[in-house]
């Protein structure tokens, strides 16, 4: 501990800036709002909101929440990127019947999914009868 206590690691501070951004607020996040359109800022904050959303199913799973298992009905690109993975738009469909899903997430480049794949979700603590993207099940 230093004399003004614990300084933060560059991940710690790399989040702190990344969610100022996000949320248009601090001074990173206001001069990225300034110099960004309307558009574009929204994309960022979209591409922030899918990012989260991965990282947020990672502490899901991890913890043990239940899965359901669904098939892929459609996939399309967005044309977005986040660490070099594509954010896609999945259509899914629930093993136990039900209406169809559509998803906007992030899925790693070596494991997308294709048309008529078996896919895991998890229920979204944050929006009661929504769903976040677990994968395929198999470990990477």
């Amino acid at each position: 501990m230093g004399l003004f206590g614990r300084r933060k690691s560059r991940e710690e501070r790399a989040a702190e800036i990344a969610a100022q951004v996000a949320g248009g607020k601090g001074f990173y996040g206001r001069t990225t709002r300034a110099f960004l359109g309307r558009e574009d800022y929204a994309r960022v904050q979209e591409s922030m909101g899918a990012y989260n959303s991965g990282l947020g199913v990672q502490q899901l799973l991890a913890a043990g929440a239940p899965t359901t298992s669904a098939v892929v009905v459609s996939i399309s690109d967005t044309g977005q990127l986040i660490n070099h993975d594509p954010v896609v738009d999945l259509v899914v469909q629930p093993s136990g019947g039900g209406d169809r899903i559509t998803l906007r997430t992030i899925v790693s480049k070596l494991r997308i999914p294709r048309t008529g794949d078996e896919v895991l979700l998890v229920a979204d603590p944050a929006r009661p009868g929504a769903y976040l993207y677990a994968g395929d099940g198999a470990t990477p």
